[in-house]
């Protein structure tokens, strides 16, 4: 068997590509530490709002969720809002993540972060119970576990690895400095019951960002007037070991480095014990605190995300929904009647609205 050269299978090439990508990132993190952190962030929207308007599919991509999410905008509103969302994205990756290991110390993450009722969240782990976290592509959510790690309470997150290598490394250095650890998504449901059922604490603080689509066999539930497919694992982890589940973010409160980590809900196995569905509730209740996240500061979402791109097998196959799921919608204890009217006709008219 003749062994395949790297030139030929292309692994040389990909390698150079990845560098390609790595190196000019590295140069301008370098060159944003000598300027401004205000000059920086104008940078980073002039640079959003350029991407902007070069990708104008992704704008629109961003456009369609808002007008679904938010129908009683006006298209400008709505344009807007998208745009803004993408310099906010800029703003995240350019400025700061670059900017966190610098401001968030121990002697100096006052400066900078307000803990808000998020104080008494912090209090519920030091006796080393275990906890899952939930969050969202909304606010600073890199900054929730570095500022966990920086106060003692180091946690361990679920995060996909990139495809570049080398940027991989560099972020994952970034989330680390903490104490932070990082566990790769893929095939991890063995690897996080082990660290629940351990000795060590900071496996027992699991944090995950849970707003993306999770397929066409996920767990479809409420978000923002529109069903949409979420992972079922918290909910399996949370019922299987009876773990209380804490859903927060940390919108940023003005401009510059400045923050506030918020808790939006807590809940535990008590609210779910009664409940006639309890894996659909506990799915649903932490999309609805993700919900009241964005509702509260939309500029900072990332609507370009295919949120909604999965649908239910009814939906897919032009049927009406099932009286079992408007059934579960109607156990829900914060569905409103024009909420659940909301969402049937969207499932059962996809295209109307």
């Amino acid at each position: 068997m003749t062994t395949a050269h790297p030139f030929r299978t292309g692994a040389f090439g990909e390698r150079v590509r990845h560098l390609a990508e790595y190196l000019p990132l590295r140069a301008v993190a370098g060159a944003f530490q000598c300027v401004s952190e205000g000059q920086n962030l104008r940078t980073a929207d002039l640079i959003g709002n350029i991407y902007a308007r070069m990708n104008e599919r992704r704008v629109e991509r961003a456009r369609s969720n808002i007008r679904r999410a938010f129908p009683e905008m006006s298209e400008q509103e709505v344009r807007q809002l998208a745009i803004d969302s993408i310099c906010y994205m800029f703003r995240l990756f350019m400025v700061d993540g670059l900017s966190t290991p610098r401001n968030i110390t121990r002697w100096n993450w006052q400066e900078h972060v307000e803990l808000d009722e998020f104080g008494d969240a912090l209090h519920r782990l030091s006796d080393g119970s275990s906890v899952l976290m939930v969050t969202a592509h909304c606010g600073n959510w890199e900054l929730l576990g570095f500022v966990m790690g920086v106060l003692g309470y180091p946690i361990t997150a679920l995060a996909r690895p990139l495809d570049n290598p080398y940027l991989d490394r560099w972020l994952l250095g970034v989330r680390q400095a903490a104490g932070m650890r990082i566990l790769t998504k893929w095939g991890a449901t063995e690897q996080i019951e082990a660290m629940i059922e351990g000795d060590d604490p900071v496996g027992r603080r699991i944090g995950f960002t849970a707003d993306q689509n999770a397929g066409d066999n996920g767990l479809f539930v409420p978000f923002l007037g529109r069903l949409a497919s979420s992972y079922k694992s918290i909910g399996l982890l949370a019922m299987k070991y009876k773990i209380p589940v804490i859903a927060g973010y940390a919108p940023r409160t003005k401009d510059g480095f400045n923050f506030r980590m918020k808790v939006v809900d807590t809940f535990g196995p008590e609210d779910w014990a009664s409940q006639p569905d309890p894996l659909f509730y506990i799915t649903a209740r932490f999309n609805h605190a993700i919900e009241k996240m964005v509702r509260e500061s939309p500029d900072q979402f990332l609507w370009i995300h295919r949120r909604w791109k999965s649908r239910p097998r009814w939906e897919r196959a032009g049927k009406p929904m099932p009286a079992s799921m408007h059934k579960r919608l109607e156990s829900l204890p914060w569905m409103t009647q024009d909420e659940l009217d909301r969402i049937v006709e969207d499932t059962n008219n996809p295209g109307a609205m």
